[in-house]
C-alpha cells in the first residue's frame, strides 16, 4: 500500500487528507499551524515537522497551498520535498497555481527522478468533505496511474488533461466559468428583488431550464438562508482570477468578460468581504443597487 503524505491542511486540504486516512492509507501530515495536524493525528495520521520529513517517509505526497510561491517553496525550497525526496516519489499538487510554475516545478523534480502531477480540484468544501471533487490532472500518465487509488478517495471525476501544466490550465478555465456564474447569479437575484419579484420563486422558475447550473443548485439555498460563510473564500477566487488573467496575457488571449467579473471580486476585498464565500459577491451588487436579496 502506498505511503501517503499531505501538506497544507486548510479548508480543503484537511477534509481531503481525512478521506485518504479513512480509506486506510498510511498518512503523514504537515501544516504551518498545528491544530489541523493534531486533529488528524488523533484520527491515526502521523505528524511531520517539515515537507522534507514528509518526503522521507512517503511514496506519494499531496500539497494544497494558497498560491504559486508557496507550492514552489514547499516543493523546491530548503527543507522542502526535493531535499527529502527519493527516486520514484510522486508529488501531486491540489493547489491552484500558475501553469508556468507547475511546469517549472515538474522539470526541477524530474531532474531528481521525482514525478510531479498538477492536480487542482473543484467542488468546494462540500466536495472535499464528501469526496466528490472534480480533479484535473496534468503530468505523466505513469504517475497518475500509480496515484489513482488515492485520488479516488478524494474525488469522483478524475481527468488526465495532458502534460505538466494542463491540469492548471483546466482549473483556470473552470474558474472563468465559476466567476461568471457567481456574478451572474448575484445580478439575477438583485435584479429580481429590486424589480419587485421574490428571487426564490425566480430561481425555482429558471433552474430547470437553460439557466440551470451548479451555482443556482448549491449556492442559492445558502444565500437565502443568510449564510455567506466560505465554501471557497472570496480572496482565493480573486487569486485564481489573477492567475487566469496572467496566463491569458502570456498567450495574448482576450478575456474581456472575465476582466469585468474579476472587478467584482476586487470590490469584495475592498469592502471587507475577503473571508466570505465567493457567492457573497452578491453583496457588492446589493450595495450598488441599494437592495438586499433577503429582508
Amino acid at each position: 500500500m502506498l505511503r501517503v503524505g499531505y501538506i497544507g491542511l486548510g479548508l480543503m486540504g484537511k477534509p481531503m487528507a481525512r478521506n485518504i486516512l479513512k480509506a486506510g492509507f498510511p498518512l503523514a501530515v504537515h501544516n504551518r499551524s498545528r491544530g489541523a495536524v493534531d486533529e488528524l493525528v488523533a484520527e491515526g495520521a502521523k505528524a511531520a515537522n517539515s515537507p522534507r520529513e514528509v518526503a522521507e517517509q512517503a511514496d506519494l505526497i499531496f500539497t494544497n497551498l494558497p498560491d504559486s510561491p508557496d507550492v514552489e517553496k514547499v516543493a523546491l525550497g530548503e527543507d522542502g520535498i526535493l531535499a527529502g525526496g527519493h527516486s520514484g516519489l510522486i508529488v501531486a499538487d491540489n493547489s491552484t497555481i500558475q501553469p508556468v510554475v507547475a511546469r517549472r516545478i515538474a522539470q526541477k523534480l524530474k531532474e531528481k527522478d521525482i514525478f510531479f502531477l498538477d492536480a487542482p480540484v473543484s467542488g468546494g468544501d462540500v466536495g472535499a468533505k464528501n469526496a466528490t471533487l472534480t480533479i484535473m490532472v496534468g503530468g505523466e500518465a505513469e504517475a497518475l496511474e500509480k496515484a489513482m487509488p488515492v485520488l479516488q478517495t478524494m474525488g469522483r471525476a478524475i481527468t488526465h488533461v495532458g502534460d505538466s501544466g494542463a491540469g492548471q490550465v483546466a482549473k483556470a478555465a473552470n474558474q472563468i466559468m465559476v466567476a461568471a456564474q457567481m456574478v451572474a447569479m448575484g445580478e439575477l437575484l438583485v435584479f429580481s428583488k429590486k424589480a419587485g419579484v421574490d428571487p426564490r420563486k425566480v430561481v425555482d422558475a429558471i433552474k430547470g431550464g437553460a439557466a440551470q447550473c451548479w451555482a443556482l443548485d448549491v449556492k442559492t439555498p445558502r444565500l437565502f438562508a443568510g449564510n455567506r460563510n466560505p465554501g471557497f473564500k472570496a480572496y482565493m477566487q480573486l487569486k485564481d482570477m489573477k492567475i487566469v488573467l496572467e496566463t491569458a496575457k502570456e498567450y495574448a488571449i482576450p478575456l474581456s468578460a472575465t476582466e469585468e467579473n474579476t472587478k467584482f471580486f476586487e470590490l469584495m476585498i475592498e469592502q471587507g468581504m475577503r473571508e466570505l464565500d465567493n457567492a457573497a459577491v452578491v453583496g457588492v451588487i446589493e450595495k450598488l443597487a441599494g437592495v438586499e436579496i433577503v429582508d
